[in-house]
């Protein structure tokens, strides 16, 4: 069986604009397979962002190969790679007078036209995702009115409109009270389970 993501001797760290290149990890070879949910547990400053960010392509290795299914991950173009990897970002900035449907409905960028318009099958996969979160009764109100959990759920929701086989989340748990925390990690569960869709999640909270 092809991993669906897979690293080889990966070192990451922060090497644009420096004299000397700054690496917080290296060495690390892992293998990511369908229906897995994978949590990276570590302190502040420890590298689970880079990680993560390396991983899904926004920022390149210092050393070693990413390949996804079989393919190596810088090798892609934007497009492919948002088709194979969705990322839920901490801090996203976000127009708090768009609706959760509109945010939803940015996950299927990569399969629209340069107009950006949506045909019917992708508004089934844009009502999928949302009800796949249990979104389904908040998701038509402006960002501005949900709280913090509802708009994490609606970011997972984008992430699962691109149809992903690999989801990256860096801290999604992060400024949410403990009942939300547990509730997104129970959502995260049951998506790996019933999706087949493989997670990684960057969290210090143990």
């Amino acid at each position: 069986m092809t991993d669906l993501l897979h690293t080889h001797d990966l070192a990451v760290g922060y090497g644009q604009g420096r004299r000397k290149p700054l690496t917080l990890l290296s060495r690390i070879d892992v293998s990511i397979q369908a229906g897995e949910l994978i949590c990276l547990v570590g302190p502040n400053g420890a590298g689970k962002s880079p990680l993560l960010r390396t991983l899904g392509g926004l920022q390149p290795p210092l050393g070693g190969r990413v390949t996804v299914g079989g393919v190596d991950l810088y090798r892609l173009t934007p497009n492919e790679r948002a088709r194979r990897i969705g990322m839920v970002l901490t801090g996203q900035p976000v127009n708090a007078t768009m609706t959760g449907c509109a945010l939803v409905a940015l996950g299927r960028h990569p399969y629209t036209d340069w107009l950006g318009r949506l045909s019917a099958a992708d508004y089934t996969v844009v009502d999928w995702a949302i009800d796949a979160v249990n979104g389904t009764a908040f998701a038509p109100r402006p960002l501005a009115e949900l709280s913090d959990g509802q708009r994490q759920k609606l970011f997972i929701a984008r992430a699962l409109a691109q149809e992903p086989d690999l989801l990256l989340l860096d801290e999604p748990t992060a400024f949410l009270d403990l009942p939300r925390r547990i509730e997104i990690m129970r959502l995260l569960h049951r998506l790996a389970r019933t999706t087949g869709r493989a997670i990684m999640l960057s969290t210090h909270d143990l």
